[in-house]
C-alpha cells in the first residue's frame, strides 16, 4: 500500500465517499438495530439510516469543502474526514470513515492528525469528537486516543418498553 494522499475531494468522487460512509456505518446500524429490536429501530430510524448517513456527509463536502477531505491511497479514495471550525475555538471532528480494505493502515490516523493540524492552523484551541460506547464503535475510539484524544464526557442512550 502506497503512502496515504489527503486533498480536497473531486465532485466525481462523491459517490465513493457516500459508498465508504455506507460501508463504515453498517456495522454500527447493524448493531443498533439488533439491540433496539425491529420495533424500536423502525421508529428512531424511518427510511434508509445509510442513504441518510451519506446524505449527511455529501452535504457537508458541498457546503464546506473547506472542512472536509479525502485521503487517496494508490490512486484510490479510501477515507474521508468531515469538521467544524467553532467560534468558540473548539473544532469539532465530524464524520470521518475508512474503507474497509483500508483499515488498520494507518489511514485513519492520518486522516485525524491532518484534521487536527488543520484546526490548529485555524486558530481552534480544543479539538472535540464524538462516538459511541457500544462495540461497534470501538475501532474509532482506538484511533482516537491514538491521535490523543481522552474521553471526557461518556454518554449512553436508555429505552424502556411503555
Amino acid at each position: 500500500m502506497g503512502e496515504p494522499i489527503i486533498r480536497d475531494a473531486l465532485h466525481e468522487e462523491l459517490p465513493r465517499v457516500r459508498e465508504i460512509a455506507k460501508q463504515a456505518w453498517s456495522p454500527i446500524y447493524a448493531y443498533f438495530r439488533e439491540k433496539m429490536g425491529e420495533d424500536l429501530w423502525s421508529r428512531e430510524h424511518p427510511g434508509d439510516p445509510l442513504e441518510q448517513k451519506a446524505d449527511v456527509v455529501e452535504k457537508h463536502f458541498r457546503e464546506h469543502p473547506d472542512q472536509a477531505f479525502v485521503t487517496e491511497v494508490d490512486g484510490e479514495v479510501v477515507g474521508f474526514c468531515t469538521y467544524m471550525l467553532r467560534d468558540n475555538q473548539v473544532g469539532v471532528v465530524g464524520n470521518d470513515a475508512v474503507a474497509p480494505e483500508a483499515q488498520g493502515k494507518g489511514v485513519g490516523r492520518r486522516q485525524y492528525q491532518e484534521c487536527l493540524k488543520r484546526m490548529r492552523e485555524a486558530g481552534m484551541i480544543y479539538a472535540r469528537v464524538q462516538t459511541g460506547l457500544d462495540p461497534a464503535h470501538a475501532p474509532a475510539r482506538r484511533a482516537y486516543e491514538k491521535v490523543g484524544f481522552e474521553p471526557v464526557r461518556p454518554h449512553i442512550d436508555y429505552y424502556m418498553t411503555l
